[in-house]
């Protein structure tokens, strides 16, 4: 290995262990990255090199997961799903597990296909359990430090939880997702303060309106406003100008609140 500083080692160390790439194509995706580990990852798993995984690799992990091979052949159901959630050391009550369901296009809560699988982990280059554990390591990792992945995750949420043949979400279901998305402790982004418990007030306030179900575009501008209010949250941003981007969230329209919090 070419001489490298003890941080630079400490990196290329990293690489590997979580892509199982070489020594030498660790250093050369760090540099390309200016050795920055979450973008030479990325890069790694959108490349040629990291892509690919075996297809028959694949469909063997999934059969093996499977609940009922014979019903339900190219699907994987609840039990089947927690199982493997566990194998990969993904918990259910943390985002990752969402972002896994997204990786997959899981069509609802505790289901993969096999379509959705094998596209998934193929983008990844992913075709054993040990490669998927280390990619839901680096999911985890990025989730609250990339803004357009976690953004991409929590919009996926919407449809993934919403009950069968409804549109809206309903409230209990969204304040348990929001408690996830919105708190560290669970692998998301602190939506609070020292003097603005920003999450708490917001579910109390939906509370003290009737627990209305949830619609999309609420959904989504949710996630806008909290970054806007982590951003100032003065409200120095807050102007006729930008009203316009909430007009599906009447709750923040209403300017006595806003003011008054």
């Amino acid at each position: 290995m070419p001489p490298y500083s003890s941080a630079q080692k400490q990196q290329i160390m990293q690489f590997v262990n979580l892509t199982q790439a070489k020594d030498a194509v660790a250093a050369k995706f760090l540099k390309a990255a200016r050795w920055n580990v979450e973008e030479a990852i990325d890069a790694y798993f959108q490349s040629p090199s990291g892509a690919g995984g075996s297809t028959s690799a694949l469909n063997k992990i999934f059969d093996s997961y499977r609940d009922s091979p014979t019903d339900n052949p190219d699907g994987i159901g609840i039990e089947g799903a927690m199982k493997y959630l566990a194998d990969i050391q993904v918990e259910l009550d943390e985002v990752t597990c969402l972002g896994i369901a997204e990786l997959l296009k899981s069509p609802s809560m505790g289901e993969f296909t096999r379509e959705g699988f094998l596209n998934g982990w193929r983008a990844t280059g992913s075709d054993t359990l040990p490669k998927m554990t280390t990619q839901a390591s680096h999911l985890r990792t990025s989730i609250p430090n990339q803004p357009d992945l976690f953004r991409r995750i929590y919009r996926y949420t919407f449809p993934l939880c919403r009950m069968q043949g409804q549109r809206n979400l309903q409230f209990e279901i969204a304040a348990e997702q929001w408690r996830l998305f919105f708190t560290p402790d669970s692998g998301g982004v602190q939506w609070s303060t020292p003097t603005t418990p920003w999450l708490d007030w917001w579910i109390e306030f939906l509370e003290e309106r009737g627990k209305r179900p949830v619609n999309k575009d609420l959904w989504e501008q949710l996630e806008v406003f909290m970054r806007k209010s982590r951003e100032d949250e003065a409200f120095g941003w807050w102007s006729a100008d930008v009203k316009h981007i909430f007009i599906s969230m009447p709750e923040l329209n209403d300017d006595e609140y806003v003011r008054s919090n």
